[in-house]
């Protein structure tokens, strides 16, 4: 891999002369105000170790016991193949929105509509998700009893929270991001410390001991099972490229942000990981069942009632963050869409605040959809459900779909000319990351539990395929990859359609 370097520093003009060069204005209605650790923050918060973690750590310990942990390095190293693939594709494509753009670029107009309906999805959905987690932290953090109304009205509250935050603009992003990623990981690093050395029941030596669990069926059947904590715990770097357009010299300041998401992500999540596996007292008790709540026994077992307190609060500024995170990705996404005329509504998404420099109904959509779904758990859990195991299956569809793209055009001829670049290592590197997100979506779907019935068992498979379809049934019926003049499929010079023709075809499109 190689970085190349002009200036330490680069005038935010030069910035706007590349934009122009891909096919936008010449002026960003953006304003070039998020820092290189404002957008690693943002990164950070999104990918938010201590959300990951807490929600996922009983179920992965029960499953595989402490040697799960090993899932976190196994997960980060294939993770850091796709985020050095994204880095060379945003340093050529700084455009604001990420997957989308990158894909319409790499492949074409098809590809580039499915890419951005698949994620605009999952981000939703992922909204939703990590909102409806918080729920029962806030419900305990405020001494309410935890219930289906409780945690929705809390999911509802931290959504109203983060849109509120988001439509103050870049600088007000980049600030909250920045102070997400001071508190969660201070946070981590104070809670794994104390509980290091004060509560530690146990040497490293358990990393390496089951303690029984996966007993009766292949051991490493269980720990694919586990090593969902480590799967949904790594992406969170590609939103450092949605804000392309906000960020000063984002060919070389993103793909640095993205790797640097990976290693400090990556160090605290296995950090308050490892911390919590030395500091459970009984792993019989997780692995069988009889103790559903490890971590809320060993923070209240070490911190007492009120550091308890205070570490909730912690834990809570983590997950308001995360979905501030969250909505900016998604709204830039939506933006990025609505301003290439390809989806519904896209006049009224790619409406921009010239006061605030944000798209203020893209970030609505990022808030309503996500507050209509976890209200919607009141109706119907299995919806929700539904929806939810839909979410980190269609981040990773949408990462390996930038990933697939990204090898064609480079097996057709395209030749990255950004300010990273990873040179002889491109073709290795990239079909490295795509055969490790093939295998990350197959753990995913693969069916576990028989005795669950056939709905349980493949509610990942089903919601992948009920949103592909529906994507290709709408892109069927009324072709919005059609739409609009904003270029598509020239990274490969002889693949690139002629501007003319584009302009035809969405004329066509519009009849």
């Amino acid at each position: 891999m190689r970085e190349q370097f002009t200036e330490p520093e680069i005038d935010v003009d030069e910035d706007a002369q590349h934009l122009a060069s891909l096919g936008y204005s010449y002026e960003s209605k953006f304003k070039r105000e998020m820092t290189f650790w404002g957008n690693v923050s943002l990164g950070f918060t999104y990918l938010s170790p201590v959300v990951g973690i807490y929600s996922l750590f009983a179920l992965s310990l029960g499953l595989a016991g402490p040697p799960m942990f090993w899932s976190l390095i196994i997960v980060g190293v294939g993770q850091l193949l796709v985020a050095v693939v994204f880095g060379e594709v945003v340093a050529a494509y700084p455009v604001a929105g990420g997957v989308y753009p990158w894909s319409r670029r790499l492949w074409g107009r098809k590809w580039g509509w499915m890419n951005g309906w698949v994620y605009l999805v999952a981000l939703l959905a992922t909204i939703a998700s990590v909102a409806y987690g918080a729920g029962p932290f806030l419900s305990t953090l405020i001494g309410m009893e935890n219930s289906v109304d409780s945690i929705i009205l809390a999911g509802v509250a931290v959504i109203a929270i983060a849109t509120v935050l988001n439509l103050g603009g870049t600088k007000v992003l980049n600030t909250v991001a920045m102070i997400g990623l001071l508190a969660e990981l201070g946070g981590a690093l104070a809670v794994g410390g104390w509980l290091l050395v004060t509560a530690r029941h146990h040497d490293l030596g358990v990393l390496f001991q089951s303690f029984g669990a996966g007993e009766g069926s292949n051991y490493f059947v269980a720990f694919a099972a586990a090593g969902l904590i480590g799967i949904f715990q790594y992406y969170g770097f590609e939103a450092c490229g949605d804000v392309a357009e906000e960020v000063p010299n984002p060919g070389r300041t993103i793909p640095k942000a993205m790797r640097m998401t990976i290693y400090i992500g990556g160090f605290a999540a296995m950090f308050v990981c490892l911390s919590l596996i030395l500091a459970v007292p009984d792993f019989a008790a997780v692995i069988s069942g009889t103790d559903t709540d490890p971590v809320g026994n060993v923070l209240l077992s070490a911190f007492g009632p009120i550091g308890f307190k205070v570490v909730l609060a912690v834990v809570m500024i983590s997950f308001l963050s995360c979905v501030v995170s969250l909505q900016a990705a998604t709204s830039r996404l939506a933006y990025s869409m609505a301003r290439d005329g390809i989806l519904p509504a896209s006049k009224l998404l790619s409406t921009f605040s010239e006061s605030r420099h944000v798209p203020p109904y893209a970030l609505l959509l990022a808030g309503l959809v996500p507050a209509l779904i976890v209200i919607g758990s009141k109706v119907s859990g299995d919806a929700l459900t539904l929806i939810i195991s839909f979410a980190a299956m269609g981040m990773y569809m949408g990462f390996q779909m930038v990933v697939l793209a990204s090898l064609r055009a480079r097996i057709l001829g395209w030749k990255p000319n950004g300010a990273f670049q990873l040179g002889a290592w491109g073709i290795p590197v990239n079909i490295a990351a795509l055969v490790w997100g093939v295998l990350g979506m197959v753990n995913m779907a693969w069916p576990r539990t028989p005795e669950a019935g056939w709905f349980v068992n493949y509610i990942v498979l089903i919601s992948a395929v009920a949103v592909v379809a529906i994507g290709l049934i709408y892109m069927a019926w009324k072709k919005p990859h059609l739409r609009g003049d904003a270029p598509a499929a020239d990274a490969v010079p002889t693949a690139r359609i002629p501007r003319a023709d584009d302009r035809i075809l969405a004329s066509k499109a519009e009849r």
